[in-house]
């Protein structure tokens, strides 16, 4: 027979059990808000190109919510920057849990190593203008629940992916509603030699109309006041900060309203990681839900 518990003994024990109570709690508690904690699901799809007669590297981010029946979602086409691919955003910014935020599917399409996202005068190879603004958002309008018009559709991009988001919107007002460009090659006359822009082009010397035409603060005379929400942003430290400038100024002498940011910073992940997350908020306001 075991002896009797002695007092000391019982209350030892009376305070395990509660202590035990405690910590099986706290993990229901915390395994229930695992479960009810939902995030954006992220994978990589194969896009064809007709006029490139490849497939594409497409990632996609999708907020939770696009698994209910009857749910539609605004899209943000988001563009990489010279020499990286389509997974670079995810890879280093907060853009999953933003998409979950603001409940935007984010498509991030691989650009190749240098296309600045325009069609090639020089190399037919390259048309990713055709690709981004007509054969990848068809593709995406059919596959995923969008909202398919241009009021609930965005792009952005940051450094050739900056220039190719205003590009693109500035010839497709008709496809895009709001652009948003961090740090962006937005003028590239001054660059004729950075960047393989010549072997999109030609050289500057026997194509100086290429540079000129394909450079966004070119297009940004003939945009209509009001068409287009555009927001710009670059950091003061970065070496594209004179050719933003110059675009902004352009804009307000044309009274066209936009977003301009300028905060401390060069070009680098540490400042968009950080830019994100004002202009997504840009984009959600911008779009219609």
């Amino acid at each position: 027979m075991n002896a009797p518990l002695r007092s000391s003994e019982f209350v030892t024990q009376a305070l395990m059990i509660r202590f035990c109570a405690k910590v099986m709690l706290l993990w229901m508690v915390l395994l229930l808000g695992a479960v009810s904690s939902w995030s954006a699901a992220v994978s990589t799809i194969a896009i064809p190109s007709g006029g490139m007669k490849k497939d594409i590297p497409v990632t996609v981010i999708l907020p939770d919510a696009s698994q209910k029946q009857g749910a539609y979602f605004p899209v943000l086409y988001l563009l990489h920057g010279y020499s990286d691919n389509n997974g670079r955003w995810v890879e280093r910014t907060s853009i999953r849990d933003l998409a979950e935020q603001y409940g935007v599917i984010v498509v991030c399409p691989d650009g190749g190593f240098s296309s600045w996202y325009f069609d090639s005068p020089e190399d037919p190879t390259f048309r990713y203008e055709t690709f981004v603004s007509k054969e990848l958002v068809d593709a995406i309008d059919k596959r995923f629940p969008t909202l398919p018009q241009r009021d609930s559709r965005a792009i952005a991009g940051l450094s050739m992916g900056g220039h190719g988001a205003l590009f693109l919107a500035f010839r497709h007002p008709d496809i895009y509603g709001a652009a948003v460009s961090f740090s962006g090659g937005v003028d590239l006359r001054p660059f004729p030699n950075n960047w393989d822009i010549l072997k999109r082009l030609g050289s500057i010397q026997d194509h100086p109309d290429r540079w000129k035409d394909y450079s966004v603060i070119t297009l940004a005379e003939n945009v209509v006041p009001g068409q287009l929400a555009i927001s710009i942003d670059c950091g003061e430290q970065d070496f594209f900060i004179t050719v933003n400038r110059n675009l902004h100024n352009l804009l307000l002498a044309r009274k066209v309203p936009h977003d301009y940011s300028e905060r401390p910073g060069g070009h680098d992940w540490s400042y968009w990681a950080n830019a994100i997350k004002y202009q997504m908020l840009f984009v959600s306001d911008h779009l219609h839900h």
